[in-house]
């Protein structure tokens, strides 16, 4: 029987040890067409991901791939991160870590399926404050404006 890989369990072990001492764990990955990403955010076939507890939600860093969600510019987002893909992991405000090549990565692991139960309906609240059912997914209607971030105002 073939050995599993050492890199997820490293990963693992420095988002552990970055959390216990009060950093800011971040990953690099090479974005190939199996990670799901926020492509505006891809600068040169990479994009450096913070996956502290802050930053994320529902987040697993699994022996296959690392999900989660986190959002971008107000909009979250679901993350699928396949492991092989994972060139470095490190704390952001000292820059410990460790670097990893570069494994190829198979669309078996995220196929529909995968990515249907990726993407469940989450609840989430309205400006009404009422309770709704939405899925999160990429598609959004070109006539729909983007949903307005809510504003500060001082009253005196």
């Amino acid at each position: 029987m073939a050995d599993t890989s050492t890199k997820p369990y490293m990963i693992r072990a420095l988002h552990e040890w970055c959390t216990d001492n009060g950093y800011t764990p971040q990953i690099v990955v090479q974005v190939d067409a199996n990670t799901m990403v926020p492509p505006q955010h891809i600068r040169d076939g990479q994009i450096t991901l913070n996956i502290g507890s802050l930053a994320t939600n529902r987040l697993v860093i699994g022996n296959e791939a690392i999900e989660f969600q986190a959002r971008f510019n107000g909009v979250t987002e679901n993350l699928y991160v396949p492991v092989g893909a994972v060139i470095a992991i490190f704390a952001r405000e000292t820059g410990a870590g460790m670097s990893f090549e570069v494994e190829e990565t198979s669309s078996a692991h995220w196929d529909e399926q995968s990515q249907a139960e990726s993407l469940k309906a989450v609840e989430t609240t309205d400006t009404s404050g009422q309770a709704s059912e939405t899925g999160l997914t990429d598609t959004k209607s070109p006539s729909e404006p983007d949903p307005k971030r809510p504003k500060l105002t001082i009253v005196k």
